[in-house]
């Protein structure tokens, strides 16, 4: 009866599941499953795209036309087409003008004069009441020579002044007349003046602007030098991190492909190749963002560097060719802030500005001091001349009719006397050589305020506070020089330890990435840390670029807080200004 019951019972569920099996839909069918060693495929149909990297060119950029560059040349390059470095070159060409200007106010001067007069008055003289009108003329001929010098304040002056007159107003004797004079001069300060002058200082403070502009030259060579430096290393960077980047992208395809071989061995879930294929996109998108950087560092390096905008230089591809692994100077902080006050051009500058203080004090206390010159001349004067044809001696007026007269000869001789007197007129530059007619004269000249001389102490008083507020300025500044090179040093001493950081972390990373391979093949590892490991390890190879880098650049900003740029590359030898 028990057996009755449980074939009937096993007989019941075969007719369900029979009943069942015929209400559910047929599958499509499918290809057989391919056996590896027995043991079925895992989704024979699967398959994955394989996506190669699009255009990895720069915009303007032709990539086959490349042109190496080391820093040396980006340097040169950058002083010869900074714009900057040009104004400060024409700056010191003007300064050098401003000095010759200056200068100027001592050379020998030549003055002269030189005019033609002639004019018609009416006759009011009761001498010769039947002449309504005369006539007379001037021709004028003077010259000067005029030489300062530049001690003590002295003026010589010498002038030559001729005159020839000429009328034909009977009274007049002579006509024509020829008058000229040789005159020698000097003149003299006694207090201001005497010691220094605005001439001098003018020339002192040329000579002054020259050297500042000449120290302001440097620096501005040297803050060029330094971003040059920034802009290379920069650019050395982006290109070598784009390769790292791309080398990223090539160990994530190479284990998406061996991802792939595990799946066809059954070792792997098709999911895991779907991660690999993550990660190879997720390393291209790096490439794009490190290409990016590479063409803005190659814009600013060539902003830098190019001549202009139409330079060819900006069509071309630069590769820096300097080896990046740069041996940090070895120096003390004591070395380095003594280095720092002898060549910072600022303190240069200051000193400068200094001089230049001192020269307004000097000028202006000079300026507090009484004006009085002692002035002397000497004069040589000479005259010549012939008898006026239309003169009436009024003294001979009654002597035509018996010129034997007394009074009629004493008249006649005074006349040929006062004519053999004046002579022709080349007697005139004899009486001058014989002395004939000199002329001495000595005296003082002043100028002095009622109530003192404001001005002039107002000034000395601020040109004292000038000085003082520069010594301030000198101080903070020596101050922040040295705070400079105190964070430049600590910065390349960070720099350096950071560098063997990275390089211990880069190699371990490689390690653990192989480590981890290792382990996914031998089925005790997953693919996720294996995918981590291989970001931690692109990761550590572009922090040890980096570091590197920051190095190097650490280096290029230790040599600006000691002043050392120009030296350090080579510049000075090579700087034409």
């Amino acid at each position: 009866m028990f057996l009755r019951s449980y074939i009937t019972f096993i007989f019941a569920i075969v007719l369900f599941a029979g009943s069942a099996a015929a209400q559910t839909p047929t599958p499509t069918p499918t290809a057989a499953p391919e056996r590896l060693g027995g043991v079925p495929a895992i989704a024979p149909n699967y398959r994955s795209d394989d996506r190669s990297l699009p255009d990895l060119g720069r915009v303007g950029v032709d990539m086959t036309d490349q042109q190496t560059l080391t820093l040396a040349e980006a340097i040169t390059k950058a002083l010869e087409n900074n714009k900057d470095i040009e104004v400060t070159r024409k700056n010191v060409k003007i300064a050098e003008f401003d000095l010759k200007a200056a200068r100027g106010a001592y050379e020998p001067r030549f003055t002269g004069q030189t005019s033609y007069e002639r004019a018609t008055v009416p006759n009011i003289s009761f001498f010769t009441p039947d002449i309504d009108k005369t006539t007379s003329g001037a021709f004028v001929g003077n010259a000067g020579f005029n030489v300062p010098l530049p001690r003590f304040g002295t003026v010589f002056n010498a002038t030559v002044n001729n005159q020839q007159n000429w009328t034909n107003n009977p009274i007049s004797i002579i006509s024509p007349q020829l008058n000229s004079n040789v005159t020698l001069g000097v003149t003299q300060p006694l207090f201001r003046g005497r010691g220094f002058d605005q001439p001098r200082r003018a020339v002192e403070i040329a000579k002054r602007n020259l050297s500042l502009t000449d120290t302001q030259f440097r620096q501005r060579t040297i803050e060029i030098i330094t971003n040059v430096q920034r802009a290379y290393w920069d650019l050395a960077y982006a290109l070598r991190n784009l390769q790292v980047q791309r080398d990223g992208v090539r160990d994530a395809k190479e284990q998406l492909a061996h991802n792939k071989r595990l799946v066809d061995e059954g070792q792997l879930a098709p999911i895991d190749v779907v991660a690999a294929e993550t990660q190879v996109a997720n390393f291209e998108q790096f490439v794009y963002d490190a290409l990016n950087q590479v063409g803005i560092a190659e814009n600013n390096l060539k902003n830098m560097i190019a001549a202009n905008r139409v330079d060819p230089l900006w069509a071309r591809s630069i590769t820096p060719v300097d080896p990046v692994d740069l041996e940090a100077p070895i120096t003390t902080l004591p070395e380095a802030i003594q280095a720092a006050m002898q060549n910072r051009p600022e303190l240069e500058i200051n000193r400068a500005q200094r001089d230049l203080n001192e020269i307004d004090r000097r000028y202006y206390a000079e300026q507090k001091k009484p004006q009085i010159d002692l002035v002397a001349s000497y004069t040589s004067t000479g005259v010549g001349g012939t008898l006026n044809p239309d003169f009436t001696n009024p003294l001979l007026r009654n002597c035509q009719a018996d010129p034997t007269l007394p009074e009629c000869i004493s008249a006649a001789q005074a006349q040929q006397a006062l004519l053999q007197n004046v002579g022709g007129s080349g007697t005139t530059f004899g009486d001058i050589f014989k002395n004939k007619y000199p002329t001495f004269r000595v005296g003082i000249q002043f100028n002095l305020p009622l109530f003192g001389d404001k001005t002039s102490r107002a000034q000395y008083g601020r040109a004292l506070v000038e000085g003082e507020k520069i010594e301030v300025q000198r101080e903070q500044l020596e101050q922040n020089i040295q705070v400079d090179v105190r964070n430049a040093i600590q910065s390349l001493r960070t720099a350096e330890a950071r560098l063997r950081a990275a390089a211990v972390a880069r190699e371990n990373s490689a390690k653990q990435y192989e480590s981890e391979q290792r382990k996914l093949d031998n089925g005790q590892s997953d693919i996720y840390q294996v995918l981590d490991r291989q970001t931690a390890l692109m990761v550590a190879r572009s922090n040890e670029l980096r570091a590197q880098i920051e190095l190097n650049k650490s280096i290029a900003e230790l040599q600006r807080a000691t002043g050392n740029s120009l030296k350090a590359n080579n510049v000075e030898a090579r700087m034409v200004k």
